[in-house]
């Protein structure tokens, strides 16, 4: 997979694709991030990339002409690709987002900054709006960031253990349920004796119910979306009896 960014601060991402599991896709190969710096298609001496807006106000538009000059140079040096603007009027990124795009050949992202850009650009060049959230930012980098890692994460061969994605809170519409590692004891608090057991089928059923019961408690609008079977409604009402109990 190749992912593109449209950035007018292109070493904001340094970081982001040479660390964590984002770098170690891209030294493997397994996705190709390239950077287009609308600067660098600007004719003035201060390389200037953005303007007053018209009807006066606070703050700077970006211009039309540098970024539509990123724009194509990044759309004719490879395949085609869809540009996703990022801004807070966008469509809210969620893991099933990150799983469409994650099927792409391409993608290209692009960022805005000061007040946004030109809305004729977003008209003639944009083919997608995402926000990662009901709050502003300084520049889209923040959010192509977050974009980035939840998209390379699932693609095949990136993380060690395809489960680790599967099991990941929102694949199945439920956060995740809690983990827990060696000590099997910390501070006086032990590990739930069904994760010792070695009982494949009630451990797979513990985490189910933990994961709804996480869900109905702190995201009641996910089991709304998503539904529940006879079978999990049952082990949310265990889980709930079970919380009931401790807190007694």
């Amino acid at each position: 997979m190749r992912i593109d960014l449209i950035t007018v601060f292109p070493e904001w991402f340094d970081s982001v694709v040479n660390l964590g599991v984002v770098g170690r896709a891209v030294r493997a190969q397994q996705v190709q991030v390239k950077c287009w710096n609308p600067r660098d298609y600007t004719l003035d001496r201060h390389r200037t990339v953005d303007d007053r807006p018209y009807g006066g106000g606070p703050g700077m538009v970006m211009m039309t002409a540098p970024l539509s000059a990123a724009i194509a140079d990044a759309r004719a040096d490879g395949a085609p690709a869809k540009v996703a603007y990022m801004s807070p009027q966008g469509r809210r990124f969620d893991q099933q987002a990150a799983q469409h795009m994650a099927k792409q050949d391409r993608i290209i992202l692009l960022c805005g900054r000061y007040e946004g850009i030109d809305e004729r650009l977003i008209d003639s060049e944009v083919d997608e709006e995402w926000s990662i959230g009901d709050y502003v930012l300084s520049g889209g980098e923040p959010a192509a960031a977050v974009m980035l890692d939840a998209i390379v994460r699932l693609l095949p061969g990136v993380l060690g253990d395809e489960r680790s994605a599967v099991q990941d809170s929102f694949m199945d519409g439920l956060l995740d349920c809690p983990h827990y590692t060696r000590p099997e004891v910390y501070a006086q608090q032990s590990v739930p004796a069904v994760l010792l057991s070695g009982h494949h089928g009630e451990i797979e059923r513990w985490r189910l119910k933990q994961a709804l019961g996480r869900t109905y408690l702190r995201r009641p609008d996910l089991l709304e979306q998503r539904g529940m079977s006879p079978a999990e409604e049952k082990l949310l009402a265990e889980f709930l009896a079970d919380t009931d109990h401790h807190q007694e």
